[in-house]
């Protein structure tokens, strides 16, 4: 679980750079979605990034059902007296906040994957071109519920994140007495800057501070339907 959880980490720090991009050029933006696409590494890239992901759900399931199993009939015992104040509430409840991130997780696919790698694949009929990342953004981002909504996935994450880090260095044996508190710290900015930019991408978007979607299709090879008029 330590491993993916890691693995997990990389994926989202690659995501958030490719993110940022589309802060400062829309066209920048949209051709690092053409180059993803339906193009097969990106097609294996996204089987073995799902394997990981289905990895550690699985194993959270069955490690949170043996941590049950082992504290009995008694298991809050200790969490409500000895060690109260010294367990953090995220650190109990990674299992409730995994499940809040994997429906964040199916929403995101809903409104990305499924309109831009799943609609190339199929060949399906889009609102939008599949390439044109950027259209998809501001298309999503228009609207203040799905951007509550993220926001709320995003703290979920950041919950999640700011535990995980540091436990998955723990498991791998490379904390101790020395680092563990360093680990705790490191953890805490990184996913807390990772987050952030998550965030800003998308209250970018909702305030319309994102450069404009025309500039992204007037320098696309397929254009949508109103940026094409807007270019002539």
């Amino acid at each position: 679980m330590s491993v993916t959880g890691i693995a997990l980490i990389l994926f989202l720090t690659f995501h958030c750079a490719m993110n940022v991009v589309a802060l400062f050029s829309a066209e920048g933006y949209n051709m690092i979605c053409e180059m993803l696409g339906a193009n097969w590494y990106a097609i294996v890239a996204t089987l073995g990034l799902a394997a990981l992901a289905v990895i550690h759900i699985v194993f959270a399931f069955i490690l949170t059902a043996q941590n049950l199993k082992a504290r009995g009939e008694n298991r809050y015992e200790v969490a409500t007296t000895v060690n109260a104040g010294k367990v953090e509430w995220y650190s109990k409840n990674m299992l409730v906040l995994g499940l809040i991130i994997l429906i964040g997780l199916g929403i995101h696919l809903f409104n990305f994957w499924y309109n831009m790698m799943w609609a190339e694949i199929v060949g399906a009929p889009r609102l939008l071109s599949p390439s044109d990342g950027f259209g998809w953004i501001q298309e999503t981002f228009s609207c203040w519920g799905w951007v509550l909504v993220y926001l709320v996935w995003f703290g979920a994450i950041w919950f999640h994140l700011a535990h995980g880090f540091w436990s998955a260095m723990q498991t791998l044996g490379i904390s101790g007495k020395i680092w563990q508190k360093r680990w705790h710290c490191i953890g805490l900015i990184y996913v807390s800057l990772l987050m952030l930019c998550f965030t800003v991408v998308v209250l970018a978007f909702a305030f319309g501070c994102a450069p404009s979607l025309n500039e992204a299709c007037c320098g696309a090879a397929d254009c949508c339907k109103e940026a094409a008029a807007c270019c002539q």
